[in-house]
């Protein structure tokens, strides 16, 4: 397996991966313990508007995707707090029109032929030191927000009742974990790909929840496993010749298959 780390591209392939490994398990976490599985759904699916846009105006698709999902994660805050009863019905229409937008934007772009499906299901081997590098600046934002506010995020993950009762601005903390949701989805985007990019934000998370004991080691935790399939996952897509996303998220599920099945074995014994 070393010998496919003598490939520049293998390289940057195996950093992305561990970057957005790390990015995954923080947010994930934060993700389940706040049951937002379905609206980081809704952001992930509405930021390939940001991609289109982003071809149709020349400017970095990251960047694009990143603006986009962070309108997507203030608006679903905003309806959250406002009209919560309607707020299925809101994630189904922002996923359809972010994606519709997004089509559209590319069908308008005359001359560009670039593959899209590998922003829909990931192309790991196609990362860029330029991708690395934002890449790293969105974790950086993502580990420095949540160890700063660390306290805060605890508390209206657990008992939103008891944070505003302290005085904490639940709204705030509310909205600031979808927007890092929102960029951890947009670091997710060359890994596993918009489609894909909801099961590695939970599968490692279930695992992890097993075996933590606080929402900090969840966290530690659910970033190791999600390296380790990360990294599985690479190796079977190029020995393979296979879609990387698919590959990675396909590994991620035998995984998790197989820690289900020694839990209930050792129930049983």
């Amino acid at each position: 397996m070393l010998e496919i780390l003598e490939y520049e591209f293998m390289q940057n392939a195996l950093i992305a991966g561990i970057l957005v490994s790390i990015s995954a398990g923080i947010i994930g976490s934060l993700i389940v313990v706040n049951r937002m599985t379905f609206l980081a759904g809704g952001i992930a699916h509405a930021s390939y508007g940001g991609i289109g846009m982003a071809i149709f105006f020349g400017i970095p698709i990251f960047f694009g995707a990143t603006l986009f999902a962070i309108f997507a994660s203030i608006l679903i805050a905003v309806v959250t707090f406002s009209q919560r009863e309607k707020l299925d019905t809101f994630i189904g229409l922002i996923w359809a029109v972010g994606m519709a937008i997004g089509i559209v934007f590319v069908d308008m772009t005359d001359g560009y032929n670039v593959d899209l499906m590998s922003y829909l299901f990931g192309s790991i081997i196609a990362v860029s030191r330029d991708d690395i590098y934002f890449i790293s600046s969105l974790l950086f934002i993502i580990v420095t927000t949540v160890t700063i506010f660390y306290k805060e995020i605890l508390a209206v993950s657990y008992d939103s009742e008891y944070a505003s009762l302290r005085g904490i601005n639940v709204k705030l903390f509310y909205t600031v974990i979808l927007i890092l949701s929102g960029l951890t989805v947009v670091g997710a985007i060359k890994v596993v790909g918009l489609i894909l990019v909801i099961a590695l934000l939970t599968i490692p998370i279930y695992i992890a929840q097993y075996i933590s004991s606080s929402l900090w080691s969840m966290m530690i935790v659910s970033s190791v496993v999600s390296t380790f399939f990360i990294i599985i996952g690479l190796w079977v897509s190029y020995t393979y010749d296979l879609t990387s996303g698919a590959s990675i998220i396909l590994v991620s599920s035998l995984g998790l298959a197989i820690f289900m099945l020694v839990l209930k074995l050792r129930s049983r014994i």
